[in-house]
């Protein structure tokens, strides 16, 4: 079993008030985990603050180099990364060391643009020279999830350190091994203090957000977000946001209903439902709707997917289940919780629902795929983009106009067409209303994590 332990100024210590976290597989302890208290809080972040402005002025190249040789520790720390991942939240280990190859792969990113990263010149003058600058903005508080505890983290710590921030890491209560054991790898390759961990659950996450740090990123609820802006407001800090999603899928009369259904059942099911982009409604024209609730059940039945990350959170999506059923839905698949040790939940499906149901306007964040039938495409994307959420969307049409439409139309982060998963590399967008705010990966979190100075200059009487 895992004993997690904290890293504040250089040093790993244990903690206390520990609790155990339960491998959802079968019930049996993973790991324990402490609770950094607010006086650990500050003295991590007092750490840190002392530590970062050596870090900002280390050459760029040689911050580029600790992140490259970082991401190889990482990529050579894999097998034991994904068996604690695995343990710690269900995903299967297959799945979970290609999460943690995408990590690396982003780490090897922002080792290459963190040197390119500059700022511009300005047209001013002929006797002045203008400047805006790029200057990291200090220490970085990056809250993470259990879901993707390796790839997100490595996003977040990755674009913070390669422009000369410090960090202080608070990984997932429902993942801290998986968190202690990438900082043990990632930490050596830093100075002192200019990467800490501190494990915990809410109230450490509260009293990190509200602690003297420039930068809080947070992937996770929208009501954790929600308290992390308010606790910003009163800092100042800024804030970087990705919070829950309800992501709508659309799918047109005029597709085939067999590969609309593998479509769905990759968004819904893939990771148990897990996915920040997880499909959680769909809207399907009512054309094709029997043969796709046909073809999405035999996809159900033959899908393969871990445990939910805990029988807490496995209690909530099945609550969300019967609550569709006792508003009219139909059960076509799974919607039963298994009689064995963990937090299994198998593949469901559900007919007839309603936009009121809490299953199509909430986050279910579970392996359930919930399904409306709509007359028309028009109505289908009129009741997707009503949602106080704007993550992603996907729209599944042989209709390049509609494409088209439903790409202005829907308002969210991203909007794909014809695949629920994918895209190029390198890609950000800004996730809408609930879901969050600033842009929280690719090229685009390099400017996040920095700050802009303009300078102006100019020869003093007589000459320099």
């Amino acid at each position: 079993m895992h004993i997690v332990e904290h890293l504040i100024a250089g040093a790993w210590t244990a903690g206390r008030d520990t609790s155990t976290v339960i491998d959802p597989h079968d019930g049996t302890p993973v790991s324990t985990v402490p609770a950094a208290t607010p006086h650990e809080v500050a003295l991590a972040v007092a750490a840190a603050r002392g530590a970062q402005p050596d870090w900002a002025a280390t050459a760029p190249d040689a911050r580029a180099d600790a992140l490259r040789s970082a991401a190889t520790a990482v990529e050579h720390a894999t097998g034991a990364l994904a068996r604690t991942m695995s343990a710690e939240m269900g995903k299967p280990e297959h799945e979970a060391a290609a999460s943690i190859a995408a990590g690396v792969g982003t780490l090897r990113q922002y080792a290459e643009l963190g040197p390119l990263h500059g700022g511009r010149t300005l047209g001013g003058d002929l006797g002045a020279l203008d400047l805006m600058l790029r200057e990291p903005r200090g220490v970085v508080a990056a809250i993470t999830p259990w879901n993707d505890p390796v790839a997100i983290a490595c996003g977040l710590l990755g674009a913070a350190l390669v422009t000369g921030n410090a960090v202080v890491h608070k990984p997932s209560e429902r993942t801290p091994a998986t968190g202690w054991l990438l900082t043990k790898v990632l930490e050596p390759h830093f100075p002192p203090s200019v990467l800490s961990m501190l494990a915990g659950a809410g109230p450490t996450g509260a009293a990190l957000a509200e602690s003297a740090v420039d930068v809080v990123a947070h992937v996770g609820s929208t009501a954790t977000g929600r308290a992390i802006a308010a606790a910003a407001a009163r800092t100042g800090a800024k804030v970087l946001l990705e919070n829950g999603g309800c992501d709508p899928l659309v799918v047109d009369g005029d597709v085939d209903p067999a590969w609309a259904a593998q479509q769905a059942a990759m968004g819904a099911f893939a990771n148990a439902g897990q996915i920040c982009v997880s499909v959680e409604r769909i809207y399907v024209h009512q054309d094709v709707a029997e043969d796709f609730l046909a073809a999405l059940v035999k996809e159900a039945a033959a899908f393969e997917i871990g445990p939910l990350v805990d029988v807490r959170h496995r209690t909530g999506v099945h609550g969300q289940v019967v609550d569709a059923l006792d508003r009219g839905a139909r059960l076509l698949a799974g919607g039963v919780v298994p009689d064995r040790p963990g937090a299994w939940y198998p593949p469901t499906v559900l007919a007839s629902c309603t936009d009121e149901m809490r299953v199509v306007e909430s986050e279910t964040f579970g392996p359930v795929a919930a399904v409306v039938e709509v007359p028309s495409f028009d109505e289908a994307l009129r009741r997707a983009a009503r949602s106080p959420y704007g993550l992603a969307a996907t729209v599944l049409t042989g209709s390049m106009s509609n494409a088209h439409w439903a790409s202005q139309q829907l308002e969210a982060g991203t909007v794909k067409i014809n695949a629920v998963f994918g895209g190029a590399p390198g890609g950000a967008a800004h996730p809408r209303r609930g879901s969050g705010q600033g842009f929280g990966y690719g090229p685009e979190l390099l400017d996040e994590m920095t700050a802009t100075k303009v300078v102006h200059l100019e020869a003093p009487p007589g000459g320099w």
